[in-house]
């Protein structure tokens, strides 16, 4: 196959009883789900290209794009809500019984909430940061309130500021990268779907809310997760500082940690050969008898 995967030549469209998802399809093997995060201008294709060639090698890479963040039809769901229920849609629509997951920051959160709710489906995740809870650290962090602060007053040196914390090298911000976000994060139906989740409003009622749902939250839940599962993370991450691995670390049943230096939020982009190494070795071991 070729190693240089296009974004035309990749994407694929599945009509759904809830609108059209969008996704990006690479390679034959064992189906593998990847799941982006949330912010400014993200889409699945953003998150995964770089990582996209090397996966396909050994799978049926499949980059499942949220309805929200303006590439899949949207729903009148809540971002996140609507994200859970678009995975058991797709792997539905595609005919998929089971998949390993690979889900980075809100999209680790949306995988791990899957598997609770189907562990039939899920047979190995992969969390790039996200998930689990603050334990030391405040919170909100320093990324996500950046974020909020961009949602409320989308302005290009806002997204900037946005950008540099959610990395460690900031080589990696460059004119390009802030250009293509900038082009998606301020599409007005975009914009408006993050202010669902994201502006200082939605996230002081989430928090509320939360406060007083008498359900408990997923990460309180991690012990009843079946699914084999690698907790990957950045070292230097400022969007979900790394001690928010402690209780998904010690409570989910079968889990192992990979904590990469000089690394913050996309340890897929940041940490791009060695988090790649070690996701394959786990999501290729033979299963143990």
């Amino acid at each position: 196959m070729p190693t240089e995967l296009t974004h035309e030549s990749t994407l694929r469209e599945l009509a759904t009883d809830q609108g059209v998802l969008r996704y990006h399809e690479a390679g034959d093997g064992p189906p593998l789900l990847m799941l982006h995060g949330s912010g400014p201008g993200v889409t699945g294709w953003r998150n995964f290209r770089g990582n996209l060639a090397r996966f396909a090698e050994h799978f049926r890479c499949l980059v499942l794009e949220f309805p929200g963040f303006g590439v899949s039809d949207p729903t009148d769901e809540h971002p996140m809500a609507a994200a859970s229920g678009a995975v058991v849609r797709f792997l539905d629509g595609l005919g998929l019984e089971q998949v390993d997951v690979i889900g980075n920051s809100m999209g680790g959160i949306v995988g791990t909430q899957t598997a609770l709710a189907h562990p039939e489906r899920v047979r190995r995740l992969v969390t790039i940061g996200g998930i689990g809870r603050n334990i030391f650290s405040p919170g909100p962090g320093e990324g996500i309130k950046l974020l909020m602060e961009f949602t409320d007053d989308p302005t290009r040196e806002g997204l900037i500021r946005w950008l540099h914390s959610m990395v460690f090298n900031p080589k990696v911000v460059t004119e390009e990268l802030i250009e293509e976000r900038w082009q998606q994060a301020t599409d007005p139906d975009t914009l408006a779907a993050a202010r669902r989740m994201y502006s200082t409003a939605a996230m002081t009622a989430n928090f509320k809310a939360q406060a007083r749902s008498p359900e408990p939250p997923y990460w309180a839940m991690l012990h009843k997760l079946r699914a084999e599962t690698l907790i990957t993370w950045g070292r230097d991450d400022r969007v979900s500082p790394v001690d928010m691995a402690l209780i998904p670390m010690r409570t989910i049943p079968n889990v192992q940690v990979n904590i990469f230096p000089n690394c913050g939020h996309w340890v897929m982009i940041e940490q791009k050969a060695a988090w790649e190494s070690a996701v394959l070795a786990f999501l290729t071991r033979k299963d143990q008898a």
